[in-house]
C-alpha cells in the first residue's frame, strides 16, 4: 500500500509538519510505503495550466499522489479555509486518475473556529476527486503541542486513531 502524507502549511516548520512528521514516523513501523510531502520545502510552482511544463519537483508531486492509494492531508487553517498550497496541490491532478483512494484530514488551528467548515471543503473536494475521506477527521489545536514541537500523548493516541481507522477504510474498500 501506498500512502502519500502531505504537510499543507506553506509554513518552514509549522505545526502542521511536526504533526505530519509524527504521523510518517508512525505509519513506517508498519510497512507501508511513504511519501512524506512538506509543501513548504518543496518547490512546487504555482499551477498554470494543463498545457504548461512543470519543473521536476512539481512533477513528482503529481506523481506521488496520482500512484498513492491513500492519502493522509494535513493543513493548517488559514482565514476559515484550508492553505492555499493544498487549493495549489489540487489543481494539478485529474480527478480520472484518482477515484478509488482514501484519505485522512487532519485540520490544525490556533483555535476551536472554522474545523467543521473546513472539513466540509475538503471532503467536497475529495468528493469531486472520487476519494472516498475518513468522516472522522481530527481536529489539533496548538496548544496540543509544546514549545518544543513535542506532541502530548492524547494527541498522538487520537492521530494514530485516525490513521488506523484511514487504513481499514482503504481496506475495506480496495
Amino acid at each position: 500500500m501506498k500512502i502519500a502524507i502531505v504537510s499543507g502549511s506553506p509554513r518552514k516548520l509549522s505545526k502542521t509538519i511536526h504533526i505530519m512528521s509524527h504521523v510518517h514516523d508512525y505509519l513506517n513501523n508498519k510497512s507501508y510505503h511513504l511519501d512524506l510531502i512538506d509543501l513548504a520545502d518543496e518547490n512546487i510552482e504555482m499551477y498554470h495550466g494543463s498545457n504548461e511544463d512543470y519543473n521536476q519537483t512539481t512533477k513528482e508531486l503529481i506523481n506521488k499522489l496520482t500512484e498513492a492509494d491513500v492519502w493522509i492531508i494535513g493543513t493548517p487553517i488559514y482565514n476559515s479555509f484550508f492553505s492555499s498550497a493544498i487549493k495549489n496541490m489540487f489543481e494539478y491532478l485529474n480527478y480520472k486518475n484518482t477515484s478509488g483512494k482514501v484519505a485522512g484530514l487532519i485540520i490544525v488551528a490556533s483555535g476551536h473556529i472554522s474545523f467543521k467548515s473546513v472539513q466540509t471543503n475538503l471532503t467536497q473536494l475529495m468528493s469531486y476527486f472520487g476519494v472516498l475521506t475518513n468522516p472522522n477527521s481530527i481536529y489539533i489545536t496548538v496548544d496540543k503541542i509544546d514549545e518544543n514541537n513535542r506532541l502530548t500523548i492524547e494527541l498522538k493516541l487520537r492521530l494514530e486513531n485516525i490513521l488506523d481507522e484511514t487504513i481499514r477504510l482503504f481496506d475495506v474498500n480496495k
